[in-house]
């Protein structure tokens, strides 16, 4: 598909959250299907130094624009704030674009609709009340992208036409994760220790304030044996402080590694140095039927088996013998599965399965099959 694409993110560009990588990805994978590519971001305080490209481990084939906006929320993280710095970076970006063209407007900001017609709206999440504006921009939007067909079904529901609502879940840079590494390697590349069982968990410890299930998998190792570890790879110093403390109470202080935030060209070493990758989300609605976690598919890609909790969200992905999946909230389920994997020798079957599957959910296809729907 030839033309331009302009992307429009409200977000600090790099972000340690994952949406900036997300963005970053996606961007990348419409310029592989043939699109001309412009990010625009806006000029915002960001203690992060380093450039977005570099940053992410990205090649630089599109380019990023920083708009002007009035941004205070570093001051202060009230909700004006927050809105003083939307609403002046759309306006910029709204002159901005005045005299450009451009063959497709892409986002994941809802309050774009407010500015613009004709763009494609990726959803994410729906709002606690929808409120008529939502229903104005939603109708107003050429297309509207969302992660899963729950949140299809609640749109379709709210009246929002079915034929305009494409269901593309997250996706994954197959050559970066897909390496040939072996497990000795690995460890030895990130010091982690040879002699051991590793259990791994990479990402966010938590998000958005919501426990991730690293309290559960702490737990769970009081009923493994001494010569298992939980290696936790990322998360902010404050939530790396209060697990420590957990786990330091339950006498685990040893056994419970973090290596703190590693860049995510490490993620794939890391992925190959443990012997079981372990996701276990509570159930919440929001883990439940509205996320569609990119370290899912990271954890399919690396050949490693996966250990998650049946969520709704996570079987439609994992389910029918893609990972072992255990109630959520349950350490002692989480504890079983991990011995079942380690001493039944099942692990093969689950990671040759995910990765037969995650070759389905690559950065680039998910971008063909968005501009082939909307084309």
């Amino acid at each position: 598909m030839k033309g331009k694409l302009v992307y429009i993110s409200n977000s600090r560009m790099p972000t340690q959250l994952a949406h900036g990588l997300q963005v970053m990805s996606m961007c990348r994978a419409f310029t592989q299907n043939g699109l001309q590519v412009e990010l625009l971001v806006p000029r915002r305080v960001n203690r992060i130094r380093e450039a977005p490209f570099s940053y992410y481990g990205i090649e630089k084939n599109f380019s990023i624009k920083k708009i002007l906006c009035l941004d205070l929320i570093f001051l202060n993280n009230r909700s004006i704030f927050f809105w003083i710095q939307t609403l002046s970076f759309l306006l910029s970006v709204k002159s901005y674009l005045a005299s450009k063209k451009y063959d497709i407007l892409y986002t994941r900001e809802q309050m774009v609709g407010l500015f613009f017609k004709n763009f494609v709206l990726e959803i994410h999440s729906l709002p606690k009340k929808t409120r008529k504006f939502h229903k104005k921009i939603w109708e107003k939007a050429k297309a509207l992208v969302v992660l899963t067909p729950f949140i299809k079904q609640n749109l379709v529901d709210l009246g929002i036409p079915k034929e305009k609502i494409i269901v593309s879940p997250d996706g994954v840079d197959l050559e970066l994760f897909d390496i040939s590494v072996s497990k000795e390697e690995a460890r030895e590349k990130t010091s982690l220790p040879q002699n051991k069982k590793l259990i791994g968990y990479v990402g966010m410890l938590r998000t958005l304030g919501m426990e991730k299930g690293i309290d559960t998998a702490i737990l769970a190792m009081k009923r493994l044996d001494e010569n298992t570890s939980l290696i936790l790879v990322g998360g902010s110093l404050d939530d790396i402080n209060y697990y420590k403390k957990m786990a330091m109470d339950k006498g685990l202080e040893n056994r419970v590694i973090f290596t703190g935030r590693v860049s995510h060209q490490e993620i794939p070493i890391y992925l190959k140095a443990f012997d079981i990758l372990i996701a276990p989300f509570p159930e919440n609605q929001h883990y439940s039927y509205y996320m569609s976690p990119m370290k899912i598919f990271e954890y399919m890609a690396s050949k490693r088996p996966i250990i998650t909790t049946s969520l709704p969200s996570l079987v439609d992905i994992l389910g029918s013998g893609k990972a072992l999946l255990i109630a959520p909230g349950s350490s002692e389920g989480l504890s079983s599965g991990i011995e079942s994997l380690l001493e039944l020798g099942q692990k093969e079957v689950y990671s040759t399965e995910a990765f037969e599957a995650v070759k389905g959910y690559t950065w680039q296809e998910r971008a063909r099959k968005i501009l082939e729907s909307i084309k």
